[in-house]
């Protein structure tokens, strides 16, 4: 499998289903990915919103996944580190763990984001997303993104 992201509950460009959104239970939804190449030392993903009247809305920060991650499934924790070691950053509600489309008018694009890195970030859980990309700068040997829309009825 290419580095690419993937998602049991939607496809490429297509609504995200209820359940993973404010107007259901606001859980996680299953991704899964492949192999980057040689030389990964962790994975971080970043999920948001560029569509959000304020700007853009960060929905998910998660960092330091190890590097033998392939996937990470539905309803991941909030927890501030995670059994596996990974780090949950701060998302645009000042929350840890996912906070799922909840968009105010409209139909908003959700960027779902993993990188490959050549290292781990020494960051503290909490971190936002500017401190986990400027951790990241210089180390990222590959990326993949999977977008979905959603609108609320």
């Amino acid at each position: 499998m290419a580095f690419e992201v993937m998602s049991s509950a939607f496809a490429q460009g297509e609504p995200i289903p209820v359940k993973y959104t404010c107007d259901g239970d606001d859980i996680s939804p299953p991704l899964a990915w492949g192999d980057p190449q040689e030389g990964v030392e962790s994975f971080t993903l970043i999920n948001d919103d560029p569509d959000a009247p304020v700007g853009t809305w960060v929905h998910w920060v998660l960092f330091n996944l190890p590097a033998d991650a392939r996937s990470l499934p539905e309803r991941v924790p909030p927890d501030a580190e995670l059994p596996d070691g990974s780090r949950h950053g701060q998302n645009s509600w000042r929350r840890l763990g996912y906070g799922g489309p909840c968009p105010p008018s409209g139909t908003h694009r959700y960027f779902f984001k993993i990188y490959a890195l050549d290292t781990s970030l020494q960051l503290e859980p909490g971190a936002d997303k500017k401190q986990v990309l400027e951790a990241m700068a210089g180390h990222i040997l590959a990326e993949a993104e999977l977008m979905g829309v959603y609108s609320r009825q």
